[in-house]
């Protein structure tokens, strides 16, 4: 892609650890595994065993957390005078398994509990003070928050107004006073160095439980606890690394029916399950529901004790997360053309993007998705109206609060922390927003261009690589924050030959060569884009047990390289990118459909505004080896996002036009729309979903309600999240009616040239 860079690190070499006796007879394997933990700083007998072995580590108790006498103490007295207990959480992973933990927890104790995990969109992350009185009203003996509330001091002072107890526990970090609550259990009040420092907040909420219960057995709630110590990322040390060994053990027992069922639709053995699968499988899915809906319906998924109704809200996770898949490939392919067709974006020391079709649930996904492709911070900002709702992700090295804080004055609010952020802004000031940041960044990072640094931890030959290998590093899992896997190095490779993986090439599959002539195949995951090396160079990767093809084998990931010398390198793509099946020209294509779909009853068939049966819209689409295209996608953006969400090996490609592509037949069914969801839905519409059904971009979508604003027939109000809040009306036309319709008729008119484009557009085989 014209104007994109390939990331470097700086390597940084491993430096030899002199390893006692001790630890290398009680480590034994590879010499790799002992020097590793001797880095760490691990070096004595004790130490190593206490990391490698859950039943020599000794877990602090709960009671060393302050406060926690006091929330104990609360609790039981709520629990014995069947006080009603509310439990406030968070959309996030983190807060959705916190919540779940406590609400199964004191239930269990026979405790009167309720819940509420507040909606992103209308609510946002804390205690919403109209949402809380709600509650009040309806009755709040006791409130106990969860993931959240160390900085909620105006809601624990409303709540005592009320008469109302407060138990905070959370592991954010500590404001400048307290909140006035009966107890704040904050592993953030420990020194610095405490083992229960790094917990999450579903962490916290364990230690209240194990320390309510009093020593009876709490470990039913472990697997929720490792689920948020991946999702959140949190620095795996002490009782933090302690308590996801510990979980993932019961998460691969498979007892909570939730889980249970979100396996089962993802595909995923039990047995085999690993912290991997948590962060690339099972958070995604519960994240959907926080990040396009309402987080609720996840605290009964991880409760229920009804398998029927486990699945049934699997399911719903499952085609949120095909939602969230397809509206994150679109802003991606979205914001890559921006950076194509606008090069000089890249110019900047920080990448800003904006799009008025943009889904502000995912944004920050791919902002993060960018920062890893273009090693600068990158910031992704939604205007679906006047205000920009936007999302900031960092390097190591830019704080993104005080960037922010420095440019607040081109800001309507922003928060978050040095790494990521959240913001909003006029619209209309992007531009001094982009500006204004660049300086800021480059102030912070200096001239220098930052670089991130590589640790290597060992060299190895190709012949060293080997299952025996991964067995033995496999000893130091579960691997991530604060304990990553190891970074393995060969040196003097060179490319041997390249093919896409999957076959539309996203991922690369690499085979090197070492000079000897040994080969390795090796996958660099979203390589697609970036240019292999020319010449002779050195590989960094990681190594895990994987199968391929029936067979189990040591699977090589690409991580980075670095040059040795500079040379020719000519290599051919390999396979082609789809098996295609072309019936654009079809004389029959109902005729040709049915046959389509009898040769290959598992095809995905994508269809909009027409009807077809077992068809699936845009945020309906998932990975199939077949998709079947039955009407044309209305711009590129969409097309290619529904070509990266699917992954298709094969296509087949008939492209019918919807009927009647006028600007006065869309306006007609549009209102048709709006008038169902005044009618049967209390108003509410989303944005991408009115543009699926209609087949249509979003703009269009927008531009299409503000006609029918201006004619007089609609009244709207934009909601956070994008989604509009519809009312009827029976108005005169405004004056910007006639202006308005040429916009519109101008979009109309993109999509039909899109269309006409794609009916004779070279499909790549």
């Amino acid at each position: 892609m014209a104007g994109q860079r390939i990331s470097r690190r700086q390597w940084v070499e491993p430096t030899p650890a002199e390893i006692p006796g001790p630890l290398a007879d009680l480590v034994g394997g590879h010499e790799l595994i002992a020097q590793y933990l001797a880095r760490k700083g691990i070096t004595s007998v004790a130490e190593a065993q206490g990391f490698l072995s859950t039943e020599m580590y000794r877990p602090a108790s709960p009671d060393d957390l302050p406060d926690i006498d006091r929330a104990v103490d609360r609790l039981g007295r709520a629990i014995g005078d069947c006080e009603r207990i509310l439990i406030w959480g968070d959309f996030d992973v983190d807060g959705q398994t916190s919540t779940a933990l406590l609400y199964s927890a004191l239930q269990r104790r026979g405790a009167r509990v309720s819940y509420h995990v507040p909606n992103r969109f209308s609510e946002g992350h804390g205690i919403h003070l109209p949402t809380f009185k709600r509650h009040l009203d309806g009755g709040v003996d006791l409130l106990l928050t969860c993931d959240t509330g160390v900085t909620a001091n105006d809601a624990v002072d409303y709540a005592a107004s009320r008469g109302v107890d407060t138990i905070i526990t959370d592991h954010h970090a500590l404001p400048e006073t307290l909140p006035a609550a009966v107890a704040v259990v904050n592993p953030r009040r420990l020194s610095d160095g405490h083992p229960l420092l790094e917990l999450p907040g579903v962490g916290v909420a364990y230690k209240l439980i194990e320390a309510l219960y009093g020593g009876d057995d709490s470990d039913f709630l472990l697997d929720l606890v490792a689920l948020g110590i991946v999702s959140d990322v949190m620095v795996q040390v002490d009782d933090t690394r302690y308590l996801l060994q510990q979980g993932l053990k019961r998460l691969r027992e498979n007892r909570r029916l939730g889980v249970k069922a979100i396996l089962e639709r993802a595909e995923i053995p039990a047995a085999e399950l690993n912290e991997g699968h948590i962060g690339f499988a099972i958070a995604p899915r519960l994240n959907a529901l926080g990040r396009l809906d309402d987080a609720n319906p996840a605290v009964e998924l991880l409760t229920t004790a009804d398998w029927g109704r486990a699945r049934i809200l699997a399911n719903t996770l499952e085609g949120l997360n095909r939602r969230r898949k397809f509206l994150s490939n679109q802003v991606y392919e979205s914001a890559l053309a921006q950076i194509e067709a606008q090069p000089w974006l890249l110019d900047y020391a920080a990448l800003v993007l904006s799009h008025a079709d943009w889904h502000s649930g995912v944004i920050g996904i791919v902002a993060s998705r960018l920062v890893e492709e273009f090693g600068m911070p990158a910031v992704l900002i939604a205007t679906p109206d006047e205000v920009g709702r936007g999302s900031a992700r960092s390097v190591a090295g830019v704080d993104l609060t005080g960037a922010l804080t420095a440019v607040s004055d081109t800001l309507i609010r922003h928060g978050g922390h040095s790494m990521a952020a959240g913001l909003s802004l006029p619209a209309d000031k992007i531009f001094q927003f982009r500006r204004a940041l660049s300086r800021v960044v480059r102030a912070q990072a200096g001239d220098t261009p930052i670089t991130p640094s590589l640790a290597i931890d060992g060299f190895l030959d190709l012949a060293d690589i080997s299952l025996e290998l991964t067995a033995d590093i496999e000893r130091l899992a579960p691997f991530g924050n604060g304990n990553p896997p190891l970074t393995l190095a060969t040196r003097n490779l060179k490319v041997a030959s390249r093919k896409g993986l999957g076959r539309r090439g996203e991922h690369l599959q690499v085979e090197v060569e070492d000079a000897q002539g040994r080969r390795q195949r090796v996958i660099w995951w979203r390589g697609a884009r970036a240019e292999l090396p020319k010449g002779r160079f050195d590989l960094a990767y990681t190594v895990r047990a994987s199968v391929h093809k029936g067979e189990r084998e040591a699977l090589v990931e690409w991580l980075d390289y670095r040059l040795l010398e500079a040379a020719s390198v000519d290599l051919q793509a390999g396979e082609r990118t789809y098996e295609l099946l072309d019936q654009r020209q079809s004389a029959d294509p109902l005729v040709d459909l049915a046959r389509a779909r009898e040769r290959y009853p598992a095809a995905l068939t994508w269809s909009e505004v027409e009807q077809v049966d077992g068809a699936v819209n845009r945020l309906g689409l998932k990975a199939a080896e077949t998709l079947i295209v039955w009407t044309i996608p209305p711009s590129a953006e969409i097309w290619a996002a529904a070509l990266a969400t699917v992954n298709p090996e094969r296509l087949i490609l008939f492209g019918t036009r919807p009927s009647r592509e006028t600007t006065g037949t869309f306006l007609a069914r549009l209102a048709a729309l709006v008038k169902y969801a005044v009618n049967q839905r209390d108003g509410t519409a989303a944005l991408d979903a009115l543009a699926a059904a209609l087949g249509e971009r979003e703009r269009s979508i927008q531009d299409g309600l503000q006609v029918l604003r201006a004619m007089g027939k609609l009244d709207y109000r934009v909601g956070a999240a994008g989604d509009y809040r519809l009312e009827l009306a029976d108005k005169a036309p405004s004056d910007p009616l006639k202006t308005l319709q040429k916009r519109l008729s101008l979009l109309m008119r993109e999509t039909r040239a899109y269309r006409n484009y794609w009916q004779t557009m070279k499909i790549q085989e």
